[in-house]
This record gives structure tokens, C-alpha cells and sequence, in this order.
């Protein structure tokens, strides 16, 4: 009851739900987890600038105002909101030809973004469709990060071995590294190769250990000291230091380009929704803490309002970095709020040591991530468990790497949907039959014993809706066609049934009226509720008589043979 309190409560006032109670105890963890964060993030945060075209600042800016927004707004105590690579890949791809990356016309784009996709969240909300995050599922998010995940490593290959590079799309891309091949940067080469060994080699040590942070630091300092931009390294430049400037993005505030970029809007409004819901739902219940989706609308559209007015990009829940403050021991949002801290002292004091940073070193970073995103073992499962769903995830992932991913995320949705329909088209209907031992025990229709002699007891095992009417009309039909000896009495059993659409119900009107002309009377049991409103409304009850209704499997079978014995 007190949970359920808080939950209603935050539906009505959502500030501090992420910090309040304040447990005075953990604090110091809370401390610990944010500078871990930090530490580890900000490097990360820096690479998913090469995926989202804008400059590396912006990384930066990701974790400063829209975390702290989303700290005070949000619903969960553990999400940490961030630059995420499938939004950020979704902004370069949806952009690319209206603007060049890194030019002030890109920021801009990327802002306006960041905020039309805080309307889509903030509409969700005033609508309460958080549970809209249900229906991109499992299977295909793992195939559409997959996705991701090989378009971004394969981005980066060209900055690795410091080629030239060029081409639109994962297989241009590739192309032009094949042909530049033999440009390789040897020293550009032994950078990534160092920074690999480093950051993997530390992960396998403790995922705790700040492998990146070491690398970029490390290559910071070998840069300076060896003047590596004389041989042909490409380092990062000025890096601005400072707070970033308020303001609304400028020359982009049209109606014919909003438009435009509608459909870009409304994927990254997906990918947050189901990705931040995901991983604040699973920490929500692994504490055992109250948690809304609705309220949480709230926090991600703020996190996304101050992005796009702070000069970056589009934010969203992450789950790898969500899991390296809950590693870190981490329980409220009191951690994001330290490593803001931290990212705000990087930014006022430490942005001049950028500039000797190799490009090679945050391809080297970006690499990773991709890699990272490839989920080979979870495309394992799915193929074991589910044939059929690990085709739809490999659909998917070609789409990201082949179409691109903006319209991935549009045809993850419809095959998310196809997926759910198809479950409900093939499902396993099942005849009920008389058993000594257990009751009753379930058969399969395609062995159509009877419950007593004249009497099926067809039990229907989903929603009735209308793509799996013809199923049910196949079915019955058949039963009552093939039935020796022949029927009397025809019953449905509607446990299984939460919702019989408009389709359903004529599907139902034109089965009565069929097997009503053989003679047989159909009957139905254990009709919940919602579904028996539903009848009412449909004229279904005065139809079929209210006496063909009973509430259980035995009712039936007790009315049968009183019938017979009259």
C-alpha cells in the first residue's frame, strides 16, 4: 500500500522522486559511483560526438544539464540519462544532407531534434502512453543495437588506421577503407592498437578500472610531449572551455524543415522510450522501488529540452552507464548529480589538454562501443528459443546497416507489431476433456475428442480479434464438420479471452447462425467480466440466450447431461 502511495503521489508531483529519501548512510557511495562515473564516462561521452557529427564538446555537454534536469524530474532512482550511439546515429543519418557535419546549421539541426523529441515525450505524457515502450520488442531492439552497433564499429575503421575515409553508409564506407588501405598511418595504427589493449585489458581486469579515461589521458600526454600532429596525426584542435550558452538554435525554425524531420523525431522519441523505460522498470524491481513511466516522461523530456537548448545533442537512458553506477554502488540519483559536478569542473579547467588528443584514440573509443552493441550472444538465444524472432532481428539489423537507421527504427515498430500479431494468429486452441485423474486435461484440436458424447469443449487460447478470426472459423467448423459422433452441444471456453473485437463478434453471429442450421446449440463458459460487457454491447447475449452462458467446464457438462436425461 505505501508503494502503491508514492506511485500515486509521483504522478502528481515528480521533483527529487530520484533523490528523495536521501539516505544519509550511502551518501558517500553515491559520491564514489558519480566520480566513477565520470571518469569512465566522459570519454565515451566525447567518442559518441564522432557518431552524432557534432563537435566534441557537445559530448560533454550531454552530462552536464540534461542529467542534473533529469536528476530533479525523473521517476527512477538509477537511470542515468546521457548521450546514447542509436540516437546519436539516428541524428547524423537523418541530417547529413541538409547540413555539414560539425558546422554551426548541424548543431542547430541537432538541437531542434533534442527538443521535437522532447514534444513527442512531454505529448506521451500529457496522454499517458509510457506503456507504448511494451511494444518495441526485446527481439527486435537487439537486432536494431546490433544494427547499430556494426554500422558505428565499422564507421570508425577509416579514423583507426588514419585514412582519409569518405562514403555515405556502412558499405560505401567500407569500400573507401579498402581503397585507402594502403595510406595506413603506422603510428595512427599503434595509437588504436594501444588504446585497445588498454581499455580491453582493464575490463578484464575490473570493469571498476577506468580503462578509457587511462588511454585518453595517456594519449593526451604522449601527444604533447612528442609532437605526434608532425607526423601526420590528426589531433583535435581547440576545444572551447566554459559553460555552455543558453539559447534556442538558431535558423533552423522552419515549418517545412520541422516537418522534415518529423519522422526522425519520432524515432529517437521511440528509441528513448523503450530503452529508458526498459532499464528503469528492470532496476525498479531488482531494488524493489516504485517507479512511473509517466512521471519519467517528464525527466526525459527536460533532459532533452535543456540538451537542445545547451548546444548538443538528443539524450536518453543508457543502460551500460545506468549499470556502471549500480556497480559502482550507486542508489539514487545523487550520483548523476556528482558526475555533473565533476564534468562542470572539466569544463570551466580542463578543456585545453583536449587538443592534443588523436582522432585515433576516440575512433578507437567509438569502435569499442560499436562493438560492444553487437549483441552476438543475445542473437544466440533468440535463435535457440525462437526461430522465427531471430529472423525478424536479423531483418532488422540489415535494415540498420543497409537502409540506415532512421527508417530501422520505423520498421523495428511495424515487425515489433508483427511479431505480436503473428503470436496471436498462431496460436494453440485446445479441446477439453474429462479426465479421472487430473479433472480436465487439454488435447489439441487436430484430435478432436469430445467432453461426452455430442459435447466439444473448444477452449480458445487468445484475445478473439480480427486476425485470428479465420482461425477460429477454420477450427470450429472443422470440429463440428468432422465430429463422431456428431455435436449437440458446441462450447467455447473463453478463459483465455480478455477482448473479442468487432470482427470477433461477427465471426461469432455468423458461426451461431451456421451450426444453428445443423442443429447445434453453441454454448460458452468462463466468460470474464469485460468480455461478457462486450457481448452485451454487440447484442451478443440476447442472441445467443443468457442461458448459454455457464461458469466453468463442469457447469457445462452437468447442463449436458441434464439435458440428455430430460
Amino acid at each position: 500500500m505505501a508503494k502503491a502511495a508514492v506511485k500515486q503521489d509521483s504522478l502528481r508531483f515528480s521533483l527529487l522522486q530520484g533523490l528523495l529519501p536521501i539516505d544519509r548512510s550511502r551518501v558517500p557511495a553515491d559520491i564514489i559511483a558519480g566520480i566513477t562515473l565520470a571518469a569512465l564516462a566522459i570519454p565515451e561521452v566525447m567518442g559518441y560526438t564522432k557518431i552524432s557529427g557534432t563537435p566534441v564538446i557537445t559530448g560533454l555537454y550531454t552530462i552536464l544539464i540534461p542529467m542534473i534536469l533529469y536528476g530533479l524530474f525523473g521517476s527512477s532512482r538509477h537511470l542515468v540519462v546521457g548521450a546514447d550511439s542509436a540516437t546519436a546515429a539516428i541524428l547524423a543519418s537523418s541530417i547529413a544532407s541538409i547540413a555539414a557535419p560539425r558546422s554551426d546549421q548541424w548543431l542547430a539541426l541537432a538541437g531542434l531534434l533534442a527538443i521535437m523529441a522532447a514534444g513527442f515525450l512531454f505529448l506521451a505524457r500529457i496522454a499517458r502512453l509510457g506503456f507504448l515502450a511494451d511494444f518495441l520488442s526485446r527481439t527486435v531492439l537487439i537486432g536494431f543495437l546490433s544494427g547499430v552497433g556494426i554500422q558505428v564499429a565499422v564507421g570508425e575503421i577509416s579514423g583507426m588506421l588514419g585514412l582519409p575515409g569518405g562514403g555515405h553508409g556502412t558499405i560505401n564506407k567500407v569500400i573507401a577503407a579498402a581503397r585507402q588501405i594502403g595510406q595506413t598511418n603506422g603510428i595512427a595504427l599503434a595509437i588504436s592498437a594501444a588504446v585497445l589493449v588498454i581499455i580491453v585489458g582493464s575490463r578484464l581486469i575490473s570493469k571498476k578500472i577506468p580503462g578509457a579515461l587511462i588511454a585518453v589521458v595517456g594519449a593526451i600526454v604522449a601527444s604533447w610531449a612528442l609532437n605526434l600532429e608532425s607526423f601526420g596525426i590528426r589531433i583535435l584542435g581547440a576545444v572551447p572551455s566554459g559553460l555552455p550558452k543558453i539559447a534556442f538554435p538558431e535558423g533552423v525554425w522552419n515549418w517545412e524543415l520541422i516537418q522534415q524531420l518529423l519522422p526522425t523525431a519520432f524515432a529517437m522519441f521511440v528509441v528513448i522510450l523503450a530503452q529508458s523505460a526498459a532499464t528503469s522498470r528492470a532496476y525498479a524491481a531488482r531494488y524493489d522501488e516504485s517507479f512511473s513511466e509517466n512521471v519519467d516522461l517528464v525527466g526525459l523530456g527536460l533532459a532533452n529540452i535543456g540538451a537542445g537548448l545547451s548546444g548538443t545533442f538528443v539524450v536518453n537512458g543508457s543502460p551500460t552507464k545506468t549499470q556502471m553506477v549500480d556497480s559502482a554502488g550507486g542508489h539514487s540519483q545523487f550520483a548523476q548529480l556528482t558526475t555533473s559536478a565533476i564534468v562542470l569542473m572539466v569544463l570551466l579547467f580542463l578543456t585545453g589538454p583536449l587538443a592534443y588528443m588523436p582522432e585515433a584514440v576516440l575512433s578507437t573509443v567509438v569502435f569499442l562501443i560499436g562493438v560492444e552493441l553487437i549483441d552476438g550472444e543475445g542473437m544466440k538465444r533468440i535463435y535457440r528459443e525462437r526461430p522465427y524472432e531471430f529472423w525478424v532481428a536479423m531483418i532488422t539489423a540489415a535494415a540498420v546497416v543497409f537502409v540506415g537507421v532512421e527508417q530501422s527504427i520505423l520498421l523495428a515498430i511495424v515487425l515489433s507489431l508483427v511479431v505480436h500479431t503473428r503470436h496471436g494468429y498462431l496460436m494453440s486452441n485446445m479441446l477439453l476433456v474429462p479426465d479421472d485423474a487430473r479433472g480436465w486435461r487439454q488435447q489439441k484440436v487436430g484430435n478432436p475428442a469430445q467432453a461426452a458424447p455430442g459435447l466439444m469443449i473448444y477452449r480458445f487460447m487468445h484475445s478473439m480479434y480480427y486476425a485470428n478470426t479465420q482461425v477460429l472459423n477454420r477450427e470450429v467448423l472443422a470440429l463440428v464438420t468432422g465430429a463422431q459422433p456428431p455435436l449437440s452441444w458446441l462450447c467455447i471456453d473463453m478463459a483465455a479471452v480478455d477482448d473479442v473485437d468487432f470482427s470477433a463478434a461477427e465471426a461469432l453471429r455468423a458461426l451461431h447462425g451456421i451450426i444453428e442450421k445443423q442443429g447445434i446449440r453453441l454454448v460458452f463458459c468462463e466468460v470474464v467480466d469485460n468480455v461478457n460487457g462486450e457481448f452485451v454491447r454487440s447484442g451478443l447475449i440476447d442472441l445467443f440466450g443468457e442461458d448459454a452462458f455457464y461458469p466453468t467446464p463442469v457447469a457445462v457438462l452437468g447442463a449436458y447431461g441434464r439435458k440428455g436425461e430430460g
